[in-house]
């Protein structure tokens, strides 16, 4: 059988460009190199090799974070140059990057979402009144980031003002939303057409770590993920209702991992992932290993759904 043509990109230029190279680097040891011919391209400096080598190339795989990567402009970019891709398209990758956006279209479907208020660089800002609307404590976070970039829980109104700053240094929006104690989730979907739900994974951050920050995602043993989460029947499958629902809201296609908080028997919808991090021991793989997947094989599958949903044009 030939063998395909596959453009790995990652780094890019967003904050989140040394995660998005880890990530390559393991996505192309994992790749089956009797299946492809891989070439890799850093969106930083690689585009015009990529726009020269496009008519020979069969997919791309993009393992990119964060803006310029995950939010619709690099799928763009190939959808011009018809290059089949995994993951959702312009609209989908867009829509999720948007965390307002995508709240407003979670709830629209049904599903339930902290209470949040949004704020633009320059609006007047009453920090009283944000704290009163919202209580404390809330979580602060850019409204197009990821991994946790820019984000804070902020327990007392003297620490706002320095959470405002530091979301305002990665975005012109930012979200304050109410903080929900409980246990943290995330589920992965995978599929075109028809939807498979992998297994749930329960996150537990170590005491130092208020949440599933930057670090707590990226240091070793500073989170326990548990796969399959320790939920009762009734609960997964409310749970996974909930990700194949936001899933479909937001427009993904191929796969995606939303996270989630469960309280009181309540799940609150957080956000969705469209290119979820993609090292062996990342979140995605470890539910697609707990289905029965090894990376590899989750790679090819990838691939092959890429390939089925927006096939190159004659």
């Amino acid at each position: 059988m030939k063998k395909l043509n596959i453009a790995l990109l990652s780094g890019g230029i967003s904050s989140e460009r040394e995660v998005s190279l880890n990530s390559g680097n393991q996505v192309y040891e994992a790749l089956d190199k009797e299946k492809y011919n891989v070439v890799r391209y850093d969106p930083k400096t690689d585009l015009s090799s990529l726009v020269t080598d496009a008519p020979g190339i069969d997919a791309a795989l993009i393992i990119l974070h964060g803006p310029y990567g995950e939010d619709g402009t690099v799928q763009g970019l190939l959808d011009l140059l018809n290059i089949p891709y995994q993951g959702a398209g312009v609209l989908g990758s867009a829509v999720a990057m948007n965390k307002l956006l995508a709240k407003r279209l979670y709830k629209e479907a049904g599903l339930t979402v902290p209470p949040h208020i949004s704020l633009r660089r320059g609006d007047p800002a009453d920090m009283k009144s944000y704290s009163e609307q919202l209580g404390l404590p809330l979580v602060i976070k850019p409204v197009e980031c990821g991994s946790s970039v820019g984000m804070s829980i902020v327990r007392d109104e003297a620490s706002l003002e320095t959470a405002v700053e530091k979301a305002f240094a990665h975005d012109d929006t930012l979200m304050m939303e109410a903080y929900i104690k409980g246990t943290e989730i995330t589920g992965g979907v995978i599929g075109n057409d028809d939807l498979e739900m992998l297994p749930l994974i329960e996150i537990i951050p170590d005491e130092n770590h208020d949440f599933f920050d930057y670090e707590a995602k990226y240091v070793a043993g500073l989170t326990e993920e548990i796969c399959p989460a320790r939920l009762d029947e009734a609960m997964t499958e409310k749970a996974h209702i909930c990700a194949k629902t936001a899933h479909e809201a937001l427009f993904c296609k191929g796969y995606s991992r939303t996270d989630m908080i469960l309280k009181n028997g309540e799940i609150y919808v957080l956000e969705t992932n469209t290119i979820p991090g993609m090292t062996r021991t990342s979140l995605y793989p470890q539910a697609a290993q707990a289905a029965g997947m090894s990376f590899s094989q989750l790679l090819d599958r990838l691939i092959e759904l890429g390939m089925s949903a927006r096939p190159k044009r004659p």
